[in-house]
């Protein structure tokens, strides 16, 4: 932990998980408060949200965000996808809980510019979730769940070191799973499967209601994946040593911006 804390390239995958993290919602929920524009006195047609291009829009702000700046921090931008890393032992407590403030402090930066930016509108609702009537809480947890499960197994299977048949773009397919999740789940709950997302508009909104929904379903799926990856699909060593020390020092073969070595660490070898 230590180690970690002095190092710049640490921190600067922090600030880049802040900024894109910032970045993504502002696009992403912009894209989903569009549909209420142009506002007139004279219009007849009432305004409806196109599912399509909400989910395209989130996935494509995924998947450009990962793009861009994946070789500094990942490109976590959710903690469910920093929890179910760190469960796989691919990343330390200390940066997992590092990237989640940044998550969470750049999703609230972003949904703060963004009301402003649509603060003529009528009930501002900046992409709050919430549950859809006729779907009681835990039918809401449960798709929160399996939507989040599907978008942490992708992230976890196409960045996985061991396999050497992935010749797609990973940022491409990861971005997909999330526009998959938001086309199942938009009409249900709005789609959280980002804590860090909901939390931004809850806070911004000042509007909690059934807020604990969008924490707890994503992060039990995001566990779920994670053991379901690492302990069933394609199982990792089990000693609890090996990831004792990664989730202390981080994991094997990090690069460092400052060109400093490769750090010696352990990694988590196939069974």
């Amino acid at each position: 932990m230590a180690s970690e804390f002095k190092k710049k390239a640490f921190w600067r995958a922090v600030v880049a998980e802040f900024f894109a993290m910032s970045l993504f919602i502002f696009i992403s929920i912009g894209s989903a408060l569009g549909f209420n524009f142009p506002l007139g006195s004279n219009t007849t047609v009432t305004a409806t949200q196109d599912n399509v291009k909400v989910s395209l829009a989130f996935g494509l702000a995924i998947a450009t965000m990962a793009q861009s700046v994946g070789h500094i921090s990942g490109a976590h931008l959710n903690p469910a996808v920093t929890l179910g890393l760190l469960l796989s032992c691919q990343i330390s407590l200390f940066k997992a809980l590092m990237y989640i403030i940044a998550q969470c402090l750049g999703a609230v930066v972003a949904t703060a510019i963004l009301s402003g930016v649509t603060s003529s509108l009528p009930n501002n609702s900046l992409g709050l979730n919430a549950l859809a009537n006729g779907i009681n809480i835990g039918q809401g947890l449960g798709i929160e769940i399996i939507a989040t499960l599907q978008l942490v197994l992708c992230v976890l299977a196409t960045t996985d070191r061991r396999r050497n048949d992935v010749t797609g773009s990973a940022p491409l397919a990861i971005g997909l799973s999330v526009a998959l999740g938001h086309l199942l789940a938009i009409d249900y709950t709005g789609c959280g499967i980002n804590p860090a997302r909901s939390f931004g508009s809850a806070l911004i909104a000042n509007n909690f209601t059934n807020h604990w929904i969008f924490w707890v379903g994503p992060i039990i799926g995001g566990v779920s994946a994670a053991l379901i990856y690492d302990f069933i699909l394609a199982p990792r060593t089990s000693e609890l040593t090996d990831r004792v020390k990664v989730w202390t020092s981080g994991q094997v073969e990090e690069y460092d911006l400052d060109g400093d070595e490769v750090n010696s660490r352990v990694e988590m070898k196939p069974k």
